[in-house]
């Protein structure tokens, strides 16, 4: 058995592990898009580093982008398989897809505009809604914590990784000549101290691992809590400058934890009277997705669900769904509140947005997550004087911030407890994955120092024996 790494190797973005047996069989555990490479991504993404018509089936953890987003070229390219996955993970694929489709459709056509102006060849997009809609005949959906046999050499369960709705570590048992290894991909590991979702779940022995290591340096600031930040951050912006509060925020898992945390503030009665906007129709159906698995909340929701049947709604919260509302929001100059994906700005309304205000003193653009460096959100939290957005440069006058304390990634601790319930003997390989190389090292240094002994960083298409 050979396992290769053909995607968030040594970088975040890009899930995608092949597993190949000795017979031929070929496995994919996710099929995620690169986002926020700077140059690279497109040419990132169209290069798979192997035939996606050799794949038998694909096992996805879950439906963020840069896990799920090439699926619907994968298929394009000759790949026949099922695609197994938990319900929640399929429902907010067929939306997540279908809006990454049209986004490539409206780039590419505002792309090629400007290369026809310059003579230069057309672009066309990875993939098309259409694909995205044949891929979703794939699925297959499990549920948490039921092995189901794929063919005669693996059974697979899902546990909850505690990352968004339907985020699932997946646990192998690879059957090959004549001997059995048992292989865990964590996916992405959530926090044990999340606001919505239960903490991950233990899972059974492994003799091999594949690990994330998004903040596998790191530790989150949990002194001070999400509803706090985010209202000291309200009141500097809207209600001390007058200016517009933007807050790129990924659709799934960091949009609706933002709306708790306002309707928290709305429950404690220190919410100020603003127009909260969200300005993302992927947003607002994917947090009605969420609203359709309150099972999968933790005890605290659950609490708060006997006497709030909607933990994500307050008083001034307003949905944007036209591209023409979305506009109008440019000419509003009022203080507010504009929640809109995508979380690294690199795509979306939000990128809109910034290119709108940026310039503007009164203005305040706060991250919430994890921006690859060469995105445009890691740009402009490095520091720089100067962006370009569609192709002009702005001078970046609104203050730039960031809330640490949400990431929906575990920080070293949640890791460390993740990796508790296993013999660190028993343990013969341990594999880090999606993170930057230099949180990589810093993270395999601490693990080698818990007792795991052969721990190893693939390179982006590296391939390496199991035997």
């Amino acid at each position: 058995m050979k396992i290769a790494f053909h995607g968030a190797a040594r970088t975040v973005t890009g899930s995608k592990h092949l597993i190949t047996l000795v017979n031929g069989k070929k496995y994919l555990l996710d099929c995620g898009m690169f986002q926020g490479m700077g140059k690279d991504t497109d040419a990132l993404n169209r290069n798979w580093g192997f035939d996606p018509a050799e794949v038998d089936c694909l096992i996805l953890s879950h439906a963020h982008i840069d896990h799920s987003g090439l699926i619907p070229k994968l298929v394009k390219d000759g790949f026949a398989g099922k695609i197994y996955c938990t319900p929640a993970t399929r429902e907010l694929t067929a939306v997540l897809l279908e809006d990454s489709a049209g986004i490539q459709e409206s780039d590419v056509k505002y792309e090629n505009k400007r290369r026809a102006a310059e003579g230069l060849p057309y672009l066309t997009p990875l993939y098309k809604t259409e694909d995205a809609q044949i891929a979703m005949t794939n699925f297959i959906t499990v549920e948490y914590g039921d092995w189901f046999t794929i063919d005669d050499n693996i059974e697979v369960m899902f546990t909850d990784a505690g990352h968004i709705i339907g985020s699932a570590s997946v646990h192998l048992k690879i059957k090959e000549n004549n001997k059995l290894t048992r292989l865990t991909f964590s996916g992405d590991v959530g926090r044990y101290r999340d606001v919505i979702l239960k903490s991950p779940q233990t899972f059974p022995q492994a003799d091999a691992i594949i690990i994330e290591s998004t903040y596998g340096n790191s530790l989150h600031d949990l002194n001070t809590t999400t509803p706090d930040l985010l209202l000291q951050w309200i009141e500097k912006a809207c209600l001390q400058k007058k200016g517009k509060l933007i807050i790129p925020a990924f659709s799934v898992g960091r949009t609706q934890e933002i709306l708790f945390a306002l309707n928290q503030l709305e429950l404690e009665r220190r919410l100020p009277e603003l127009d909260y906007y969200v300005d993302s129709p992927l947003s607002v159906e994917a947090t009605e997705i969420v609203k359709h698995y309150p099972q999968y909340f933790n005890k605290t929701i659950q609490r708060i669900l006997e006497n709030d049947n909607d933990p994500f709604g307050f008083k001034g919260l307003k949905f944007v769904k036209t591209v023409d509302e979305s506009k109008m929001l440019n000419f509003k100059n009022g203080p507010m509140v504009i929640i809109s994906a995508s979380g690294m700005a690199d795509a979306g309304r939000v990128k809109h947005h910034i290119s709108n205000n940026i310039e503007s003193s009164r203005n305040t653009i706060l991250f919430s997550g994890y921006c690859e460096p060469n995105s445009l959100g890691g740009k402009l939290m490095s520091g720089r004087d100067e962006v370009k957005i569609f192709g002009v440069i702005h001078e970046v006058n609104a203050e730039i911030a960031a809330i640490r304390s949400m990431s929906a990634h575990g920080d070293f601790e949640d890791l460390s407890q993740y990796l508790a319930c296993q013999d660190p003997q028993q343990v013969k390989r341990l594999f880090i994955v999606h993170g930057e190389y230099n949180v990589q090292v810093a993270f395999r240094e601490r693990l080698m120092r818990k007792g795991f002994d052969d721990v190893e960083i693939p390179e982006l298409h590296a391939e390496i024996g199991m035997g």
